[in-house]
């Protein structure tokens, strides 16, 4: 997994290319949660993934309702069609904020 945070001004866009994993999926919560309170706008670009398991999906989940109560806008981006498929068959396309 590559993971590549880039700031504009308070807006994190964080860029995650490969697969999110069993294996990755930590660090990718770790990533983000570092940045917790740095914040005010979170986009997820996912223009190089080209994969995403179960524990990835908690991660997304995990980071929405960190960010929901504080009403921080969270965006996920670029998304294929592979990854459209995998969100839409576990009902995440109806709870996530995709573009």
């Amino acid at each position: 997994m590559d993971i590549i945070k880039n700031y504009n001004g308070k807006e994190l866009t964080v860029e995650v290319g490969n697969k999110i994993d069993t294996t990755t999926a930590p660090d990718f919560q770790n990533e983000i949660m570092d940045e917790m309170g740095k914040f005010d706008s979170l986009i997820l670009d996912f223009k190089n993934l080209e994969y995403i398991s179960s524990a990835g999906l908690r991660v997304l989940i995990l980071v929405q309702k960190k960010l929901k109560p504080e009403e921080i806008p969270f965006t996920i981006i670029n998304v294929n069609d592979a990854i459209k498929s995998i969100l839409a068959m576990s009902g995440f396309d109806k709870i996530l904020n995709i573009e």
